[in-house]
């Protein structure tokens, strides 16, 4: 069962700067925009996730929404594993797969094919499966012999056609994306909308960090409204009471 339980969870971020540059220079160079404090060896820290408390269940759509530097996407790198909360407790429960930095872990002196195999692996999948996965993550991508390149030859935007394809026929119980996304060309970006929603509606639990109201509203059937790393709301969205598929 999918599953997310936050008690009290804490994300810090120390401060390194010389003595020469204040501290409110710091903060706004170096931070995600937290609550500025002091850890116990006397360093100045953000707290990007400050004390938060929520639980996540199987159906649940959950919208975060704040101001940039809120601590949405760190919120989001907790829910990864990518952070560890320094205080509190965190538990996942099932599967996670993440739609946040799409060309994370690409070897750019490597072929299409082997970074389907390379990226498939780090998602937590095994060889076999991600093998069985290889020919419709080619199909989809429409980058024909270019697959047998390596990516260094690709544009941006072939990039960005493989690497959604394989993030996206990964089956999870847990689905954290950092804005709703939007690959390549018109043709191109219908069909990757059409696979995300896909994705969307047959996954347990989705996590979505946006700006957009009407998003939020059409796809979330929760919203955690964040400031300062704090969860100072938790609303359901006015227009999606259920389970809400967009």
């Amino acid at each position: 069962m999918a599953r997310i339980v936050a008690t009290d969870a804490v994300v810090e971020f120390p401060i390194y700067t010389g003595m020469h540059r204040s501290l409110k220079s710091a903060v706004l160079h170096a931070t995600t925009g937290g609550r500025v404090a002091r850890d116990a060896a006397n360093r100045v820290t953000v707290r990007a996730v400050d004390r938060v408390s929520f639980e996540i269940r199987a159906g649940d759509r959950v919208g975060l929404v704040g101001h940039n530097g809120a601590g949405k996407s760190t919120l989001l790198r907790m829910l990864s594993g990518i952070y560890e909360p320094i205080a509190g407790s965190l538990e996942v429960e099932g599967r996670v797969a993440t739609l946040l930095e799409l060309q994370l872990g690409i070897d750019p002196d490597a072929s299409g094919y082997d970074n389907i195999l390379l990226r498939g692996v780090m998602a937590g999948l095994t060889l076999r499966e991600i093998r069985a996965r290889v020919d419709e993550i080619a199909a989809f991508t429409e980058l024909g012999d270019y697959l047998d390149m390596p990516v260094r030859t690709y544009s941006s935007g072939m990039l960005l056609r493989l690497a959604f394809a394989v993030s996206t026929s990964i089956e999870a119980d847990i689905l954290l994306m950092d804005e709703w996304l939007s690959v390549g060309d018109a043709e191109f970006a219908n069909k990757a909308s059409a696979r995300l929603e896909q994705l969307v509606e047959r996954t347990p639990i989705l996590v979505l960090a946006s700006h957009s109201p009407e998003l939020i509203a059409r796809v979330c059937n929760r919203v955690f409204r964040l400031a300062q790393g704090r969860l100072t709301e938790e609303a359901p969205s006015p227009a999606a009471p259920g389970r809400g598929a967009p």
